[in-house]
This record gives structure tokens, C-alpha cells and sequence, in this order.
């Protein structure tokens, strides 16, 4: 039966690359050139409020059992998108700028990912706050200011967040039949090359 922890070990080399990255080191070491960090930042706003879209879907699609865990998901993201407006004030950036490639093609999967079935948007859903709040915490400590911004996914509330998608994927997986979990996996393995992707966005200059 597939898990949530039987991807994680099939696939190793391709989680790691997803979650530890030359951007979150820099980050931690706080070498990060600001116009690097300041295009992550305005890029991850296109990219959360397309999220908030997905979520809202896997809500509609989930059982009812599951609508605490992904209410509280909803509630943390509409604090999550002011934040994100409050942060690109403090660095004078505009949020209305146009996704570049990597993140426009990172939405439109997402997109796509609302109309599978339900155990493939919850292990999708877990994969990605997973890969954020890994992505986070493995470089350490990191100095100010992104320090703020581990601390946003990489805090002991969001662990457990991830841990609660983790449960509700795997009880998902455990009714889904074969086929579903296929599409499951084949998602996860999506999941983290978009993600490594998208780091990476960050030291590409728009074309």
C-alpha cells in the first residue's frame, strides 16, 4: 500500500533536491543577493493564491472527517497572503507583476491537480507544506530577515500542520485503488521537481 512515507523513501534524491537548495543555503547564510529573494518573494504570492484555490477544492472534494485539518489550512493562508503583502511594502516591490515561466507552469499543474481524485490532492497538498516546511528548516538558523520567513514554515505549529495533511493523505491512499495511487505517486515525483524549480526561479532573470 502506498504511504506517504514509502514515497519519501523511493525517492530520495529527487525530495532532496526539492528541500535543500543553493537559494534557502544562501538564505541561511545571508548571501543572498536581495533582487534573488525579492523575485522568489513576488513569485510565491502568484503561487499561494493559485494554492489557495487548490485548497479551497480539496476541501469540496474531502470527506467531512478532514475538514478541520484543511479549514485550518484555509484560516493560515489568508494571514499568510497578508503577510505577504505586508512584506513586499517593507521592500517597495509591486505585486501585480506577471508569473514568469517556472511558476506560471507550477500554477497551471496545480490547476490541474484539483480535478484528480481526492487522495491525489491530499498527497499533492501534504507534498507541497511539506517541501516548504522542510525547505525551511534543514539549512539551521538563518539570519535576519529571512529568518522571519523560516520561521513562518519551518515553526513547530506548521510541523504539525504537515504531520495532520500527512495522516489524512495516508488514510486517502489506504481506500484509493491501485490506478489512483499511481496518479498519487506520479504527482508526489511532479510535486518535487516543480518545487526544486522553483527555487531555482530565483537566480533566472525574467526573460
Amino acid at each position: 500500500m502506498l504511504t506517504c512515507a514509502t514515497l519519501l523513501d523511493t525517492y530520495p534524491d529527487l525530495w532532496r533536491d526539492a528541500t535543500r537548495h543553493p537559494f534557502l543555503d544562501r538564505c541561511q547564510a545571508g548571501t543572498i543577493e536581495p533582487h534573488q529573494f525579492n523575485t522568489w518573494l513576488t513569485q510565491d504570492y502568484i503561487f499561494v493564491t493559485e494554492f489557495t484555490r487548490f485548497l479551497a477544492n480539496g476541501l469540496a472534494a474531502a470527506p467531512v472527517s478532514h475538514f478541520d485539518v484543511l479549514l485550518g489550512g484555509l484560516n493560515a493562508i489568508r494571514d499568510e497572503l497578508a503577510w505577504f503583502r505586508e512584506k513586499a511594502a517593507e521592500r517597495d516591490l509591486s505585486l501585480d507583476s506577471p508569473p514568469q515561466a517556472t511558476c506560471e507552469t507550477y500554477c497551471q499543474v496545480l490547476a490541474s491537480w484539483s480535478v484528480q481524485p481526492y487522495a491525489v490532492q491530499a498527497t499533492a497538498l501534504w507534498a507541497i507544506e511539506l517541501a516548504y516546511n522542510q525547505g525551511w528548516q534543514l539549512p539551521g538558523a538563518m539570519v535576519s530577515p529571512y529568518d522571519e520567513f523560516a520561521q513562518r514554515w519551518g515553526n513547530p505549529g506548521f510541523t504539525d500542520y504537515v504531520k495532520q495533511l500527512e495522516k489524512q493523505a495516508d488514510e486517502s491512499l489506504a481506500e484509493a485503488s491501485e490506478t489512483v495511487q499511481r496518479q498519487a505517486e506520479a504527482v508526489f515525483q511532479d510535486v518535487a521537481r516543480q518545487e526544486q524549480a522553483f527555487w531555482q526561479m530565483a537566480f533566472v532573470q525574467p526573460g
